[in-house]
Protein backbone atom coordinates (compact mmCIF):
# COMPACT_ATOMS: atom_id res chain seq x y z
CA UNK A 1 0.00 0.00 0.00
CA UNK A 2 1.32 3.40 -0.98
CA UNK A 3 -0.05 6.32 1.08
CA UNK A 4 -0.97 9.42 -0.88
CA UNK A 5 -2.77 11.66 1.60
CA UNK A 6 -4.49 11.66 4.98
CA UNK A 7 -7.68 13.36 6.12
CA UNK A 8 -5.98 14.81 9.19
CA UNK A 9 -5.80 18.63 8.87
CA UNK A 10 -2.96 20.70 10.27
CA UNK A 11 -2.63 24.34 11.29
CA UNK A 12 1.12 24.84 11.52
CA UNK A 13 3.08 24.97 8.29
CA UNK A 14 5.30 21.86 8.11
CA UNK A 15 8.50 23.85 7.64
CA UNK A 16 10.71 21.23 9.32
CA UNK A 17 9.20 18.37 7.35
CA UNK A 18 9.74 20.27 4.11
CA UNK A 19 13.26 21.18 5.21
CA UNK A 20 14.11 17.54 5.94
CA UNK A 21 12.77 16.46 2.56
CA UNK A 22 14.77 19.15 0.78
CA UNK A 23 17.90 18.21 2.71
CA UNK A 24 17.56 14.54 1.75
CA UNK A 25 16.86 15.39 -1.88
CA UNK A 26 19.80 17.81 -2.03
CA UNK A 27 22.14 15.23 -0.50
CA UNK A 28 20.98 12.58 -2.96
CA UNK A 29 21.44 14.88 -5.95
CA UNK A 30 24.92 15.66 -4.65
CA UNK A 31 25.61 11.93 -4.39
CA UNK A 32 24.71 11.58 -8.06
CA UNK A 33 27.50 13.96 -9.01
CA UNK A 34 30.15 11.86 -7.26
CA UNK A 35 32.23 9.34 -9.12
CA UNK A 36 34.73 6.64 -8.38
CA UNK A 37 36.33 6.36 -5.00
CA UNK A 38 34.82 9.53 -3.55
CA UNK A 39 31.27 8.20 -3.95
CA UNK A 40 32.28 5.15 -1.93
CA UNK A 41 34.06 7.36 0.58
CA UNK A 42 30.84 9.31 1.22
CA UNK A 43 28.85 6.13 1.87
CA UNK A 44 31.43 4.78 4.30
CA UNK A 45 32.48 8.13 5.71
CA UNK A 46 28.95 9.46 6.40
CA UNK A 47 26.98 6.23 6.59
CA UNK A 48 26.68 4.35 9.86
CA UNK A 49 29.07 1.39 10.00
CA UNK A 50 28.05 -0.83 12.96
CA UNK A 51 31.56 -2.09 13.67
CA UNK A 52 32.88 1.47 13.60
CA UNK A 53 30.19 2.95 15.86
CA UNK A 54 30.26 0.14 18.39
CA UNK A 55 34.06 -0.16 18.36
CA UNK A 56 36.61 -2.67 17.14
CA UNK A 57 36.87 -1.43 13.58
CA UNK A 58 38.63 1.41 11.80
CA UNK A 59 38.02 2.77 8.34
CA UNK A 60 40.93 2.72 5.91
CA UNK A 61 42.99 5.94 5.95
CA UNK A 62 41.26 8.79 4.19
CA UNK A 63 37.79 7.20 4.25
CA UNK A 64 36.37 8.95 7.30
CA UNK A 65 34.42 12.15 6.68
CA UNK A 66 32.67 12.62 10.04
CA UNK A 67 33.46 11.30 13.53
CA UNK A 68 32.02 7.86 14.25
CA UNK A 69 29.74 9.30 16.93
CA UNK A 70 28.14 11.64 14.36
CA UNK A 71 27.38 8.96 11.76
CA UNK A 72 24.07 7.87 13.44
CA UNK A 73 22.84 11.32 12.39
CA UNK A 74 24.52 11.81 9.01
CA UNK A 75 23.48 8.38 7.70
CA UNK A 76 19.87 9.55 7.80
CA UNK A 77 20.43 11.96 4.91
CA UNK A 78 22.00 9.51 2.43
CA UNK A 79 20.06 7.20 0.12
CA UNK A 80 20.97 4.34 -2.15
CA UNK A 81 18.65 5.03 -5.09
CA UNK A 82 15.68 6.97 -6.38
CA UNK A 83 13.08 4.49 -5.12
CA UNK A 84 14.72 4.44 -1.69
CA UNK A 85 14.54 8.24 -1.55
CA UNK A 86 11.04 8.66 -3.00
CA UNK A 87 9.51 6.00 -0.74
CA UNK A 88 10.94 7.57 2.40
CA UNK A 89 10.01 11.10 1.40
CA UNK A 90 6.45 10.10 0.45
CA UNK A 91 5.82 8.59 3.89
CA UNK A 92 7.48 11.57 5.59
CA UNK A 93 5.32 14.04 3.66
CA UNK A 94 2.03 12.23 4.35
CA UNK A 95 2.57 11.60 8.08
CA UNK A 96 5.28 14.00 9.21
CA UNK A 97 3.26 17.20 8.93
CA UNK A 98 0.77 16.03 11.57
CA UNK A 99 3.47 15.00 14.02
CA UNK A 100 5.19 18.36 13.49
CA UNK A 101 1.85 20.11 13.98
CA UNK A 102 1.37 18.28 17.28
CA UNK A 103 4.86 18.68 18.72
CA UNK A 104 5.90 22.05 17.31
CA UNK A 105 8.86 22.64 15.04
CA UNK A 106 11.73 22.36 17.52
CA UNK A 107 10.56 19.26 19.38
CA UNK A 108 9.65 17.62 16.12
CA UNK A 109 13.17 18.02 14.70
CA UNK A 110 14.73 16.57 17.87
CA UNK A 111 12.16 13.75 17.84
CA UNK A 112 12.88 12.89 14.20
CA UNK A 113 16.65 12.81 14.59
CA UNK A 114 16.46 10.86 17.86
CA UNK A 115 14.24 8.20 16.29
CA UNK A 116 16.76 7.91 13.46
CA UNK A 117 19.66 7.55 15.89
CA UNK A 118 17.90 4.86 17.92
CA UNK A 119 16.86 3.02 14.76
CA UNK A 120 20.43 3.01 13.46
CA UNK A 121 21.85 1.83 16.77
CA UNK A 122 19.19 -0.88 16.93
CA UNK A 123 20.22 -2.12 13.50
CA UNK A 124 23.88 -2.01 14.53
CA UNK A 125 23.17 -4.00 17.70
CA UNK A 126 21.83 -6.89 15.61
CA UNK A 127 25.20 -7.30 13.87
CA UNK A 128 27.75 -5.18 15.75
CA UNK A 129 30.70 -6.58 13.81
CA UNK A 130 29.29 -5.67 10.41
CA UNK A 131 31.54 -3.42 8.27
CA UNK A 132 28.64 -2.64 5.91
CA UNK A 133 27.33 0.95 6.17
CA UNK A 134 23.66 1.66 6.83
CA UNK A 135 22.17 4.65 5.01
CA UNK A 136 18.72 6.18 4.60
CA UNK A 137 16.00 8.08 6.43
CA UNK A 138 13.89 4.95 6.88
CA UNK A 139 14.59 4.60 10.61
CA UNK A 140 13.68 8.21 11.37
CA UNK A 141 10.60 8.06 9.14
CA UNK A 142 9.56 4.84 10.88
CA UNK A 143 9.60 6.79 14.14
CA UNK A 144 7.21 9.31 12.60
CA UNK A 145 4.88 6.47 11.60
CA UNK A 146 4.92 5.06 15.12
CA UNK A 147 4.13 8.48 16.57
CA UNK A 148 1.26 8.93 14.11
CA UNK A 149 -0.20 5.53 14.97
CA UNK A 150 -0.44 6.17 18.72
CA UNK A 151 -1.83 9.68 18.22
CA UNK A 152 -4.29 9.35 15.32
CA UNK A 153 -5.08 5.64 14.87
CA UNK A 154 -8.52 6.40 13.42
CA UNK A 155 -7.43 9.03 10.88
CA UNK A 156 -8.35 8.06 7.34
CA UNK A 157 -5.49 7.59 4.91
CA UNK A 158 -5.83 7.51 1.13
CA UNK A 159 -3.71 4.64 -0.15
CA UNK A 160 -3.23 2.91 -3.47
CA UNK A 161 -3.76 -0.85 -3.32
CA UNK A 162 -2.93 -3.05 -6.33
CA UNK A 163 -6.05 -5.08 -7.24
CA UNK A 164 -5.39 -7.46 -10.13
CA UNK A 165 -2.35 -5.27 -10.99
CA UNK A 166 -4.68 -2.27 -11.21
CA UNK A 167 -3.93 0.54 -8.71
CA UNK A 168 -7.06 1.09 -6.62
CA UNK A 169 -7.37 4.15 -4.34
CA UNK A 170 -9.10 3.56 -1.02
CA UNK A 171 -9.37 5.34 2.33
CA UNK A 172 -8.69 3.20 5.38
CA UNK A 173 -7.81 3.93 9.03
CA UNK A 174 -4.20 4.70 9.88
CA UNK A 175 -4.29 1.81 12.35
CA UNK A 176 -4.65 -0.64 9.47
CA UNK A 177 -2.21 1.11 7.11
CA UNK A 178 0.57 1.50 9.65
CA UNK A 179 -0.19 -1.72 11.50
CA UNK A 180 0.19 -3.77 8.32
CA UNK A 181 3.32 -1.81 7.41
CA UNK A 182 4.89 -2.64 10.78
CA UNK A 183 3.96 -6.32 10.56
CA UNK A 184 5.61 -6.51 7.15
CA UNK A 185 8.80 -4.94 8.49
CA UNK A 186 8.84 -7.21 11.54
CA UNK A 187 8.23 -10.33 9.47
CA UNK A 188 11.13 -9.47 7.19
CA UNK A 189 13.39 -8.56 10.11
CA UNK A 190 12.80 -11.86 11.87
CA UNK A 191 12.69 -13.96 8.71
CA UNK A 192 16.46 -14.08 8.39
CA UNK A 193 16.41 -13.30 4.66
CA UNK A 194 19.44 -11.39 3.39
CA UNK A 195 17.87 -8.58 1.36
CA UNK A 196 20.20 -5.65 1.94
CA UNK A 197 17.38 -3.73 3.65
CA UNK A 198 17.84 -2.64 7.28
CA UNK A 199 14.48 -3.99 8.47
CA UNK A 200 15.52 -3.93 12.12
CA UNK A 201 16.10 -0.18 11.81
CA UNK A 202 12.49 0.14 10.63
CA UNK A 203 11.20 -1.95 13.53
CA UNK A 204 13.25 -0.19 16.20
CA UNK A 205 12.49 3.25 14.77
CA UNK A 206 8.75 2.54 14.74
CA UNK A 207 8.68 1.29 18.34
CA UNK A 208 10.88 4.21 19.43
CA UNK A 209 8.47 6.66 17.81
CA UNK A 210 5.50 5.08 19.56
CA UNK A 211 7.15 5.25 22.97
CA UNK A 212 8.84 8.64 22.61
CA UNK A 213 5.67 10.36 21.42
CA UNK A 214 4.23 10.22 24.95
CA UNK A 215 7.00 12.13 26.76
CA UNK A 216 7.64 14.45 23.81
CA UNK A 217 4.07 15.70 23.71
CA UNK A 218 3.93 16.41 27.45
CA UNK A 219 3.47 20.10 28.07
CA UNK A 220 2.14 20.71 24.56
CA UNK A 221 -1.38 21.11 23.26
CA UNK A 222 -2.86 20.51 19.83
CA UNK A 223 -3.06 23.79 17.92
CA UNK A 224 -6.50 25.33 18.49
CA UNK A 225 -8.59 25.63 15.29
CA UNK A 226 -8.92 29.18 13.99
CA UNK A 227 -12.54 30.18 13.36
CA UNK A 228 -13.45 31.89 10.10
CA UNK A 229 -14.11 35.66 10.27
CA UNK A 230 -17.54 36.27 11.80
CA UNK A 231 -17.95 32.65 12.87
CA UNK A 232 -18.38 31.43 16.42
CA UNK A 233 -15.85 28.80 17.50
CA UNK A 234 -16.88 25.98 19.81
CA UNK A 235 -13.30 25.67 21.07
CA UNK A 236 -12.83 27.43 24.42
CA UNK A 237 -10.08 30.04 24.45
CA UNK A 238 -6.77 29.02 26.00
CA UNK A 239 -5.86 30.40 29.35
CA UNK A 240 -2.95 32.83 29.17
CA UNK A 241 0.30 31.21 30.19
CA UNK A 242 1.70 32.71 33.34
CA UNK A 243 5.36 32.94 34.07
CA UNK A 244 6.53 29.99 36.17
CA UNK A 245 3.35 27.93 35.62
CA UNK A 246 3.39 24.85 33.41
CA UNK A 247 0.19 24.47 31.36
CA UNK A 248 -1.91 21.32 31.60
CA UNK A 249 -0.23 18.46 29.79
CA UNK A 250 -1.58 15.52 27.84
CA UNK A 251 -0.87 12.09 29.21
Amino acid sequence: MLPLHDDNPTLRKPVVTVGLILACVAMFLWQQTLTGGFAERVIYGMGMVPALVLGGYDLPPGMGLVPAWASPVTYQFLHGGWMHLIGNMMFLWVFGNNVEDRLGHGRYLVFYLLCGVLAGLGQAAIDPASPIPTIGASGAVSGILGAYLVTWPNARVLVVVPVMVIPWPIRIPALIVLGLWFLFQFANATGGTASGVAFWAHVVGFVAGMLLMFPFRLGTRPPAPVAAPGAVSDVPPRRPRRRGIIPDSEG
